[in-house]
């Protein structure tokens, strides 16, 4: 007996004799692992061996019923599941014409009946290993295949990683020197503004190019969110209010021709995100929709819980969601556009009508806050922005309303001013000395230190948070607090990445104030930090402090 425990032979055998199949079952005894299937319908035959799996068909070549062997081995060839599987063509006849016919049609073997046991085992396990293993070659190439397709878009999404990291650290590399410019700009047009006795012409002209300064911030506000190098405030808030909100500046945004829907769950999750950041990418992605529906339309705002369990995206890991989603009904994207709408300043907008950095904006600011984005959209079908942020347990924080100063406020308090940039520094201690503070200056976190050890009497230091020297702004901050316990700190910087910032999330202790700061927002910062350290000291309020219009 010949044994042979080499890949299992599935065997189908198609002959309208059946006594066939009890020779060709005693001829394959010897053969370990076969196994035999018998149909006597050739017309069955395609769909037989596509059950069975058959690695090799032995087929009959005379039959009653209109079909004989050729049409069998035909119709085997011309299927796409059954035209590689090895056909042996079972005949009375040792004809060389008949041999040659059958060869013609496909088959891959000619045997005259009864072939001995030992031939027909040799023979079978022979077409059935050629078959399988042209299987498994055709199944290693498909999968070589795959992995080409994986390898090339690995490849891509790497390259695109690598050019957006590289637009990122250039980006965090300009923002610090143009926003130390913008901030230089703009100090000094306020500066001229409070004190300069300008006629309204004069003033109309400082307003025009403060507002240039105003676009130049936002565009490196927009580009630094990108970049994912902005520095997140981010408390634990429950999006309800906010969502609610962005309704109504929907609507008196989006006007009359247009109708909004918003759709708020009843107990939506919180979560944990810079409330103001959020806001501001929702409000863009409102007006993108906007000028996707010139000639109206819907606009869809949700919010919604999103759970692990739940048909998330395939691109969506699984896990517990607060799901934000800005639809519209308008134009939609066409494909080659959509693949590269988070790039920044890529726009299909005219010249002048957009920066190309709204979804880029959005983009990273999601990413930076552990979220997911999904963008779908099609021609004539609108568009459909949806942004995944992780669901908090945490209990939300008190969202206090930011107050309103209609008014630069002053006082009289000790400000040291820390800035490498002298003309930052000077616009910077006009402004304060004008509002009435007691200013002192130095021009890097060593000076600095060296006043706050001499004892002198500060209130509160302002510092640029990158300078040159041997001592950081954070070790100058150690300093005050270790020499004066109740003097408050507050940073400013155009890009404070690292320095600051852990994973791009301020700590809760950190008082942070971008550049380029507008007047009002420095004294505001500054009066609110004063009149914390004097509740936390238990000393009263002063009564020294006062507007300047």
């Amino acid at each position: 007996m010949i044994e042979d425990n080499s890949t299992v032979c599935s065997v189908l055998l198609i002959d309208d004799e059946s006594f066939a199949q009890d020779i060709i079952a005693h001829g394959l005894k010897s053969c370990v692992g076969h196994q035999l299937r018998y149909e006597s319908s050739p017309a069955r035959a395609v769909e037989v061996a596509r059950d069975v799996d058959a690695t090799v068909v032995i087929v009959d070549l005379r039959m009653p019923g209109g079909m004989d062997g050729f049409d069998v081995i035909a119709m085997l060839r011309a299927h796409p599941d059954t035209h590689d599987v090895p056909v042996i063509l079972l005949s009375s006849e040792d004809d060389p014409d008949t041999k040659a016919k059958a060869f013609a049609v496909g088959a891959n073997d000619y045997m005259v009946k009864w072939p001995d046991p030992r031939e027909l085992v040799a023979r079978v396990r022979y077409h059935s290993g050629a078959c399988v293993a042209r299987r498994e070659r055709d199944e290693a190439f498909a999968s070589l295949r795959l992995s080409q397709e994986q390898l090339a878009a690995s490849q891509l999404a790497l390259h695109q990683a690598q050019k957006m990291e590289a637009i990122g650290q250039l980006t965090g590399g300009v923002a610090h020197d143009f926003n130390n410019v913008l901030q230089i700009i703009g100090g000094n047009l306020q500066l001229l503004k409070m004190v300069g006795n300008l006629n309204d012409a004069a003033r109309t002209r400082v307003e025009m190019a403060l507002s240039g300064v105003e676009r130049g911030a936002k565009l490196a506000a927009h580009l630094l969110a990108f970049a994912r190098r902005q520095p997140l405030q981010s408390v634990v808030i429950d999006p309800t209010h906010l969502v609610r909100e962005l309704d109504d500046m929907a609507r008196r945004v989006l006007g009359a021709g247009t109708r909004v829907e918003t759709e708020v769950a009843p107990e939506l999750g919180s979560t944990m995100v810079d409330p103001n950041q959020l806001n501001n990418v929702l409000l863009n992605l409102v007006i993108n929709a906007r000028d996707a529906m010139p000639d109206g339309g819907t606009l869809t705002i949700r919010a919604v819980n999103a759970a692990a369990d739940d048909d998330l995206p395939p691109d969506v890991p699984h896990n517990d969601y607060v799901m934000l989603e800005i639809a519209d009904t308008g134009k939609g994207m066409p494909p080659d556009v959509l693949r590269r709408a988070f790039e920044p300043f890529f726009t299909t907008k005219p010249t002048g009508q957009g920066t190309g950095l709204g979804l880029s904006m959005a983009y990273g600011f999601v990413k930076q806050s552990g979220g997911e984005i999904v963008l779908r959209s099609e021609p004539g079908k609108g568009s459909s922005v949806r942004i995944y942020l992780p669901r908090s347990t945490a209990i939300p924080a008190e969202q206090a309303e930011a107050a309103v100063h209609p008014s630069l406020t002053g006082g009289l308090e000790t400000i040291l001013v820390v800035e490498d940039e002298d003309d930052v520094r000077s616009s910077t201690c006009g402004i304060l000395s004008a509002l009435g503070y007691d200013v002192l200056e130095a021009r890097d976190a060593a000076s600095a230190a060296a006043l706050v050890e001499e004892g002198r009497h500060i209130d509160l230091v302002f510092t640029d948070v990158i300078m040159p020297g041997p001592l950081s702004s954070l070790q100058l901050g150690e300093i005050v607090r270790r020499h004066l316990p109740e003097c408050e700190v507050l940073y400013t910087s155009g890009y404070a990445e690292g320095v600051l910032t852990h994973e791009g999330k301020l700590d809760a202790s950190v008082h942070l104030l971008q550049k380029p700061y507008h007047p009002d927002a420095l004294s505001a910062r500054i009066r609110h930090l004063l009149r914390r350290s004097r509740r936390a000291s238990g000393k009263p309020q002063t009564a020294s402090h006062f507007g300047l219009m």
